[in-house]
């Protein structure tokens, strides 16, 4: 395996869930330095369990709460320096939008775009001086097929885009990137719990979205700005 992110300090976010299985073992195998937020001991503990032991001397684990701005801003000190940031936290309920309770409409918003916006703004302000950096986001196929019942989801993950968006332009005259991966239905334990089974072959695989997202992080990358790939799987 070519190395591209050798020696490379990442910011991932989101390492702890269903996604984060499949990324974190792929972006270690490149050579990086990972640096990873959580909020429960035994989420750690759980993902320890599939990263290989001579990898773990790479790896620094720090409470973090992405939804205060405070905390964010303390993470991001704490590292050397920030080379690449992928942020995979986020999550979805359903419920239609005349039922849609205004406060989980906002947590909503809180999960998905406002904890983008504030690592990405702390990352773009160690990466700028640096004039080096590599940003991944995650939005969703809703952003451009938005479906019923998912009304929240699909208006935040398409912040989340927007916003990439507006980075990848407010950058272009550095070497700084952002761009998304739009992934369908993700195959994570938790989703197999919500939906069932029965379509879960033609889902998309944690390993399979994290191949996007190394390739985006990388310097093979370098001349992709403001990019939203699909990555649907078989549905």
């Amino acid at each position: 395996m070519i190395r591209f992110m050798k020696d490379k300090q990442v910011l991932l976010t989101g390492a702890t869930g269903g996604l984060g299985s499949g990324v974190t073992p792929m972006v270690l195998a490149q050579g990086a330095f990972v640096t990873i937020p959580y909020r429960k001991s035994e989420d750690v503990e759980r993902l320890k369990q599939i990263i290989p032991s001579a990898d773990l001397n790479r790896v620094q684990f720090i409470s973090a709460d992405l939804t205060s701005e405070s905390s964010v801003k303390n993470l991001v000190n704490s590292m050397v320096k920030v080379d690449v940031l992928i942020h995979l936290v986020g999550g979805f309920s359903m419920g239609k939008t005349d039922e849609y309770s205004f406060e989980n409409w906002k947590k909503d918003f809180d999960l998905n775009l406002n904890t983008t916006f504030l690592v990405c703004k702390y990352c773009l302000t160690n990466m700028l001086p640096n004039n080096y950096g590599r940003i991944v986001t995650v939005g969703s196929r809703g952003v451009v097929e938005p479906a019923g019942g998912l009304a929240a989801y699909c208006a935040s993950k398409a912040g989340v885009v927007a916003l990439t968006k507006a980075i990848a332009d407010e950058t272009k005259d550095t070497n700084i990137t952002a761009n998304s991966v739009l992934p369908s239905v993700i195959d994570t334990e938790a989703n197999r719990e919500a939906m069932g089974t029965e379509e879960a072959d033609k889902w998309v695989k944690p390993e399979s979205l994290a191949e996007v997202i190394c390739f985006l992080a990388s310097e093979a990358a370098k001349d992709i700005r403001g990019a939203a790939i699909p990555v649907y799987g078989k549905i």
